[in-house]
């Protein structure tokens, strides 16, 4: 996700802020301030700043349980609606997506109860009300973690609610039509939020409830893409029939093999075959624009481009055309030679067909 700041690493991942957070520091600081002037200011940042550093707890509590199942967590993002761990792929079973779903609440549940003690020992009875940015730091930043707690365990996915209510569904209808059924309810509960927060002016809620509409759509997206590229491995998605061009041909000579058919990428090979980079129709555009007809597919061309092995499973072939930032990546056998072309359009025209059938 662009627009983000790394703050460092914690067990293998790293912690990343969005530069919009600091809009939310900046609104609740003005609360404070109209509250109790600069002091005041200072201390609404300050219970802001502790309670992400809750968030960040709860967050870390996804992961390090996401941890135990053998799914990396490659980072966290603190939003100005809250945390997300995003997981490098959903757990293979359903009873692990529900322990993983659940120990971020519970991360939540131990702040709220040892803030609850801390505030009995010092003789005061905490009690829930409204949010204060003057109020009593421990007592807010309780009420606050409470409210978060609740809020977060309603079954609106991709919330923590949402996932436990998926992993139960899964695990009696399956991962696709338990996600399916998770994200429309997710969906629509995101539309009665929205239009609720619209009607009495919360614009935070309004925020969190677009999060989860699109959220939902896309989580949903991706399971069904998952579950439809089942069992593929790259031999069967990649193009067979395709042209190569020579690294020292001319851009005007691209230009005439992109104009003669639909092909958008061309695998570049040298004199014996060896594939040096990709060329694309924007590498020619560009090529052309800043060097001229005449300079050389060699100078415009992608380079250091990963090969795909034919035997490579769907996932993680996708996952690597995905993160190339190139379309098209080379497919390559044991002996090193070009036997294919995987392109994002192959796989979505394959998993359609293939979406058909069933």
């Amino acid at each position: 996700m662009g627009w983000t700041i790394t703050l460092g690493r914690v067990a293998g991942t790293e912690i990343k802020v969005h530069l919009t957070f600091f809009i939310l520091v900046v609104f609740w600081g003005m609360a404070g301030y109209q509250q109790g002037g600069p002091s005041g200011a200072v201390a609404a940042c300050l219970m802001l700043f502790a309670l992400f550093a809750c968030v960040l707890l709860h967050e870390f509590g996804h992961i390090l349980m996401a941890g135990r199942f053998g799914v990396r967590t490659p980072d966290v993002i603190l939003l100005p609606i809250g945390g997300v761990a995003r997981l490098e792929r959903i757990p293979d079973e359903p009873r692990q997506e529900l322990l993983i779903a659940l120990a971020g609440p519970a991360v939540t549940l131990a702040i709220v109860v040892v803030l609850y003690a801390l505030l009995a020992l010092g003789g005061v009875t905490p009690r829930l009300g409204g949010l204060d940015p003057g109020g009593p730091f421990l007592e807010t930043l309780m009420r606050v973690n409470f409210f978060l707690l609740v809020f977060n365990l309603f079954p609106a996915f991709p919330m923590d609610g949402g996932r436990v209510l998926r992993a139960l569904l899964a695990s009696r209808m399956g991962l696709a039509s338990g996600t399916r059924i998770a994200a429309r309810f997710g969906q629509a509960s995101a539309v009665v939020a929205g239009l609720f927060a619209l009607s009495t002016g919360l614009p935070l809620l309004a925020l969190v409830s677009l999060f989860v509409f699109l959220g939902a759509g896309a989580e949903a997206a991706a399971v069904e893409t998952r579950v439809a590229g089942e069992g593929l491995t790259a031999s069967q998605m990649m193009v067979t029939h395709f042209r190569t061009i020579p690294i020292h041909a001319t851009l005007a000579e691209a230009v005439e093999l992109l104009l003669s058919g639909e092909q958008r990428e061309f695998p570049v090979v040298d004199n014996t075959g060896r594939v040096e980079g990709i060329l694309t129709r924007d590498n020619i555009i560009k090529g052309i624009s800043q060097r001229g007809p005449s300079s050389t597919v060699g100078e415009a061309m992608t380079t250091q481009v990963p090969a795909v092995s034919p035997q490579l499973g769907f996932q993680e072939a996708l996952e690597r055309l995905r993160s190339s930032g190139v379309p098209a990546l080379p497919v390559m056998d044991e002996a090193g030679r070009l036997v294919g072309l995987l392109t994002l359009d192959n796989i979505t025209d394959l998993l359609l067909v293939r979406r058909a059938r069933t």
